[in-house]
């Protein structure tokens, strides 16, 4: 049986995070690839599809985020990507994905603890908003880990105020099992 290709890409939260969980919550059904380095910023995801090609091109799936390095404010003049430069480069990376016959699931911004000085999360929430609707009417599966990790902030996200904790961890991953099992079904009833 032909196993559904699945590749990860995105920044720490991926890396650190709900991807060192997916692969072993999928079934043997699944392939899963990600690779070792951060995404860091939007731009720096569109980048990589250039140098993880051959990867991306035998995946059936790919699953994204960005946002956290984006949103980022360290000099108190606001994010290092302007929202609609954030927003027009995921655009992007959708339509190069799917100019491929990807299917794509992209993950919103988690929250961050309050104490953050840098990120905060009134900006993620008004990033994941410019994003969300126009990446779904491209046909694009939402995985919405903003919601998941804003259960409870505190207690899915580690002390550092912006990476996942363990049970952050596990809770987004499941999340993005489940997004990816439901994207393999649709994929199949094409």
């Amino acid at each position: 049986m032909k196993k559904t290709k699945v590749v990860l890409l995105g920044d720490s939260i991926r890396l650190m995070g709900y991807g060192s969980a997916v692969p072993a919550l999928l079934s043997d059904g699944f392939e899963v690839w990600q690779p070792e380095s951060n995404g860091r910023f939007v731009s720096n995801v569109l980048r990589d599809l250039f140098d993880m090609a051959e990867q991306i091109d035998k995946a059936d799936i790919v699953h994204f985020n960005s946002g956290e390095w984006d949103v980022c404010d360290l000099f108190g003049d606001g994010p290092f990507t302007p929202e609609g430069f954030y927003v027009s480069q995921l655009l992007r990376i959708v339509d190069i994905l799917q100019a491929k016959g990807k299917t794509v699931i992209f993950a919103t911004t988690t929250p961050v603890r309050s104490e953050n000085q840098h990120n905060h999360n009134d900006v993620i929430e008004r990033y994941n908003a410019a994003a969300v609707p126009l990446l779904r009417k491209k046909g694009v599966a939402i995985n919405d880990l903003w919601a998941v990790v804003n259960e409870n902030v505190y207690e899915n996200v580690c002390d550092d105020t912006i990476h996942l904790s363990p049970i952050g961890i596990e809770r987004c991953a499941a999340s993005t099992a489940e997004a990816i099992r439901r994207a393999a079904e649709e994929r199949k009833a094409e």
